[in-house]
């Protein structure tokens, strides 16, 4: 019965999906629809810029004065009316056509690198949701190992209560502790789970499936992450996008002085009156005496304040997040490099002695459980400590613009 549930337990873990980290950050930046609603802000963007391009259009007009009412004689419609037919034209001033080009373009750059910020904290969330459900995976695979491990020590010495070699107190004190492991184990597969669809959410999937994370927890080499705060500074997309909007709000400036200057409309056309035909030209413009845009103007120059205050608050924020991303890394790496290597050899050590004094009568019962119970918690330790070092670094290389 055990070795048909370990077959099956076998091809189930054979036919689940593989899925390393790249993969999943891929798919993540391919279907999010967080980021398909950011290309058709894009588009929306780029038609702003098309449409501030476009010239004037000219106005057409037909127009007939002095007619008259039935019963009204004499008329003739020839000589009595007067008829005009003629075009008018806006002839935008102050460079009002290029300046608002230039305000699309800095919107549709804004757009783009909201689309870049948007990116980033996709992958970011995809990166730090794999490491957390690849470490939950691995710790339950060591507690349910664990578990299984117990179950042998408990029909051993079932085996030896029944020989009448051993006290069956000390048998109700094994199970006890394969009953404490299988509740732990019990949890962390529900962790477990709770992470593996939490890396699907992040992913934007609407599928939850059972998969086997191929990255390793341990580290083949381990190089360090270098960098500094002014290089996340030039390569961080937040802050050229602060750096955009404020050069954005600049160009809103510059429209809203644009269209304080009033523009001309010219016109030129034909009229016919008393039977004569003739020419007609003409301009006109607005006066302006009580509307000089003095109210958008005054909300642009707020805007650049604002904009000004965003750029330097974004990059204190970038220098901070550098900061405490590069605190917590070194933090992780040393509890990795220089304690728990240690902790987990003097622990599986321990084992060993305490196993090997027991099968000779040299140690009781209860400390041989507490030196497994002790070696089971270290690899435990070490898989958080190992995952909460991937994140750490990932979080680390995000800080400092290193990853998409």
């Amino acid at each position: 019965m055990r070795i048909t549930a370990l077959i099956f337990a076998a091809s189930m873990v054979y036919g689940q999906e593989s899925l390393t980290l790249e993969e999943a950050v891929t798919r993540a930046l391919g279907n999010h629809p967080l980021l398909a609603e950011g290309q058709r802000r894009i588009q929306a963007a780029q038609g702003q810029q098309r449409q501030a391009g476009l010239r004037l259009n000219p106005r057409l007009v037909l127009q007939a004065e002095n007619l008259r009412g039935p019963g009204q004689v004499p008329f003739v419609y020839g000589r009595d009316t007067d008829n005009f037919a003629y075009l008018t034209q806006t002839f935008e001033t102050a460079g009002k056509r290029g300046k608002r080009v230039e305000l699309a373009s800095q919107g549709l750059r804004s757009t783009e690198l909201e689309l870049a910020v948007l990116r980033r904290q996709v992958a970011r969330s995809v990166v730090l949701a794999y490491w957390s459900a690849a470490g939950s995976e691995r710790m339950r695979e060591l507690l349910d190992e664990s578990v299984r491990t117990f179950q042998q020590v408990v029909e051993y010495h079932e085996a030896r209560v029944r020989e009448g070699a051993m006290a069956e107190s000390d048998l109700l004190r094994v199970k006890l502790e394969a009953g404490r492991f299988a509740l732990a184990a019990n949890n962390a597969k529900l962790d477990a789970a709770r992470a593996r669809i939490e890396l699907f959410r992040t992913m934007g999937e609407t599928a939850f499936p059972e998969v086997k994370f191929t990255e390793p927890l341990e580290l083949r080499e381990d190089r360090g992450v270098l960098g500094e705060a002014a290089e996340a500074l030039r390569k961080r997309p937040e802050v050229e996008l602060a750096a955009t909007r404020l050069e954005q709000a600049k160009r809103q400036l510059a429209v809203a002085q644009a269209t304080a200057t009033p523009n001309v409309e010219g016109l030129f056309g034909y009229k016919r009156t008393n039977g004569f035909d003739t020419l007609l030209a003409g301009m006109q413009l607005d006066l302006p005496f009580a509307n000089r845009n003095q109210g958008n103007i005054q909300t642009a120059t707020a805007e650049i304040k604002a904009a000004e205050a965003n750029r330097a608050a974004t990059e204190a924020i970038v220098r901070a997040e550098v900061e405490a991303a590069r605190a917590e890394y070194e933090v992780r790496r040393k509890q990795v490099s220089e304690f728990l290597g240690r902790l987990k050899e003097e622990a599986s050590e321990t084992s060993k002695i305490a196993q090997a004094a027991y099968r000779l009568g040299g140690a009781d019962l209860l400390r041989l459980l507490d030196a497994e119970r002790l070696r089971i918690e270290i690899d435990l330790l070490n898989y958080r400590a190992m995952m909460e070092y991937r994140q750490s670094a990932a979080a680390l290389e995000f800080a400092l613009g290193v990853k998409p």
